[in-house]
């Protein structure tokens, strides 16, 4: 006896035909001329609109991604920063790479029962807010829910990249004037959510080391499976030491012709004075 569940291909393409119409990709005189052609020639829904002109490939895929719940975005969305490619460009070759990445902070790290980890690296401008950024939209997409914090308070960008519009974040939290309202949900992915910088406070060291801090990560913890948090580089302060030690790990990223050997081997071993635990390391290749 097969106990396999079968699938009815009719219906799914029943069902990609009714999400074309629902997004406005064709009118009910396109789906009639499709199913004319998917009558005579017993094409997919899919293929028959495409071979008539109706829809792109990128069409296809935005619907297939609304079917199986794998949220991403289309050229035409600008809503948000054209760096998010795992959002713009989820089946590029670097997209798949991000998700290797993925894979190994769930076996290496989140698998413990950890929820936050920190992104950072030896210098500034080597790729960790770009990196932090798209790992937190393929989390996301796992169906993880997924919360980015922008701990980085000296030259924050997550706001822009989100475009997010709220002003306070962070700072303002941990400096009594805000609460974890400020947190703003990202419409395009139904499992994440952003807590930008806020205010740029002229302590951001202080203001990471206390013990506030790390309450209000374990408080998010309860409701995210995934933290990741986009810290400043070890030249820019301590910040990111405090935020390592406080959460015993980080990921460190480096950039292709661009970082020093050296500088990466003076962090490695700061971090491990502090008995911080390396997860991984990512190199950059952009």
């Amino acid at each position: 006896m097969n106990l396999t569940p079968q699938l009815d291909e009719t219906s799914i393409d029943l069902s990609i035909g009714s999400l074309l119409l629902a997004m406005g990709k064709i009118t009910p005189e396109d789906a009639e001329r499709v199913m004319r052609l998917h009558d005579e020639r017993g094409m997919r829904f899919g293929d028959a609109a495409k071979s008539l002109g109706l829809i792109t490939e990128e069409d296809i895929q935005q619907v297939l991604s609304r079917q199986f719940s794998y949220p991403y975005l289309s050229s035409d969305q600008h809503n948000y920063s054209s760096e998010l490619i795992a959002a713009y460009q989820p089946f590029s070759a670097k997209v798949e790479v991000l998700r290797a990445v993925r894979s190994q902070l769930m076996l290496h790290w989140f698998s413990t029962g950890r929820r936050a980890l920190p992104l950072t690296s030896a210098n500034p401008g080597e790729g960790v807010t770009y990196l932090v950024a798209n790992l937190a939209v393929v989390f996301s997409q796992l169906g993880k829910r997924t919360l980015l914090v922008d701990a980085n308070l000296r030259q924050p960008r997550q706001h822009e990249i989100f475009r997010i519009t709220e002003k306070q974040g962070l700072s303002d939290i941990l400096a009594g004037r805000a609460g974890v309202e400020v947190v703003s949900k990202i419409n395009a992915f139904e499992n994440l959510s952003v807590l930008s910088a806020g205010t740029l406070p002229p302590n951001p060291q202080e203001l990471v080391s206390r013990p506030e801090f790390q309450h209000l990560i374990n408080s998010f913890a309860i409701n995210y499976d995934v933290i990741l948090i986009d810290t400043p580089s070890f030249s820019a302060g301590a910040d990111t030491y405090a935020i390592a030690a406080m959460l015993g790990g980080t990921v460190l990223v480096a950039r292709q012709s661009s970082t020093r050997v050296l500088d990466v081997a003076t962090a490695v071993e700061q971090l491990k004075q502090n008995g911080t635990q390396i997860v991984g390391s990512v190199l950059l290749d952009f």
